[in-house]
């Protein structure tokens, strides 16, 4: 019933995106897992979830040739969002992460070149001073370093959407970078053996953000993809940030600041206006 409702499938995507925040964040604020052990676990469950899809949808599946770039722009996405969440609110790494996946993709987009209208500089300042105002010092802003590392999180993971936006087969493609990230998230789970800490919740979590916030998340969202335009596609992930905010409110008990409100505000509404800008040019 989902594969076959557009609107359902895109929500269900959104809300797994929001969830790999929540269930981060949830195993990590009270310690139940190490970061490390996390990612592994996410890349390793999330893997074989995208290898069984694939096996379900198309009788078949085989470990296609590494390719660096995103292989490793896949690796240091999740072990920068993993630790990241350490400290990080729900709401606030969620907003880091898709600010810089769109800002990259979008800085990406003007060094190939492409024009950008008044209008829209206009929405990408707006949104990189709701990123500046989200990190600059005071109370309630977040801490720089885990705040750096979800913003490095969110470059590479604008990295690997371009990358895969060039792929025939997204879904199998990712399994098969998923099996080489989890290798890297091993080996360096040997230099940090000696931290490395678990409980029943953590693993639990690892597996949910694996299986079913990353795993069935990204195969439901690459196979909505071709039913909705790009730049609807871009648009609607935006409410991402907002969805984990208001997940971290009911499901950790994190409050909502003032601060975290005007950027939502800032960045998402700064973005809209450059992917909207963007779409009148490819229409015209």
């Amino acid at each position: 019933m989902i594969l076959k409702n557009p609107p359902v499938m895109l929500m269900t995507a959104l809300t797994a995106f929001a969830a790999n925040s929540i269930f981060c964040r949830l195993a990590l604020e009270d310690v139940s897992i190490d970061a490390t052990s996390f990612t592994s676990l996410r890349l390793l469950s999330g893997a074989l979830a995208l290898i069984i899809i694939c096996l379900f949808s198309s009788k078949s599946w085989k470990l296609s040739p590494p390719e660096p770039i995103p292989i490793f722009s896949l690796f240091i996405y999740m072990i920068c969002f993993s630790f990241a969440y350490i400290k990080l609110s729900a709401g606030t790494g969620a907003l880091l992460l898709f600010g810089f996946v769109q800002i990259t993709m979008v800085g990406v987009a003007l060094f190939q070149g492409q024009k950008m209208s008044a209008a829209a500089w206009l929405g990408l300042s707006l949104a990189m001073l709701g990123l500046v105002y989200l990190v600059s010092p005071g109370i309630s802003a977040p801490d720089p370093f885990f705040a750096v590392l979800m913003a490095i999180a969110g470059v590479a993971w604008g990295v690997y959407s371009l990358c895969g936006a060039k792929v025939t087969d997204p879904t199998s493609s990712t399994a098969s970078n998923f099996m080489y990230a989890s290798v890297l998230a091993l080996l360096i789970s040997i230099f940090t053996f000696e931290s490395a800490h678990f409980t029943t919740k953590g693993i639990a979590l690892a597996l949910a953000s694996g299986i079913f916030a990353s795993g069935i998340g990204y195969a439901i969202w690459y196979r909505v993809l071709p039913l909705i335009p790009v730049t609807s596609a871009a648009s609607l992930q935006l409410s991402v940030p907002a969805l984990a905010a208001f997940g971290g409110i009911i499901f950790i008990g994190e409050s909502l600041s003032l601060r975290l409100l005007i950027s939502v505000f800032a960045i998402i509404g700064g973005i809209a206006l450059v992917i909207q800008q963007n779409r009148k040019a490819s229409d015209g």
